[in-house]
């Protein structure tokens, strides 16, 4: 993404973003899953409560 730090105007900083983003190279697609690396969360017990 370019350096916009410097340019004040929110339009003129939108046109120069985008002209960035459409220069860039695609990015490869997935490999793994999103969100494959999250931590998983364990099934809590169902049925009567525990105490």
């Amino acid at each position: 993404m370019a350096n916009t730090k410097s340019i004040t105007d929110k339009a003129e900083r939108k046109k120069v973003k985008r002209a960035a983003r459409k220069k860039a190279a695609p990015k490869a697609p997935r490999t793994a899953p999103r969100g494959s690396n999250k931590k998983k969360v364990k099934k809590l017990a169902r049925g009567q409560s525990k105490r």
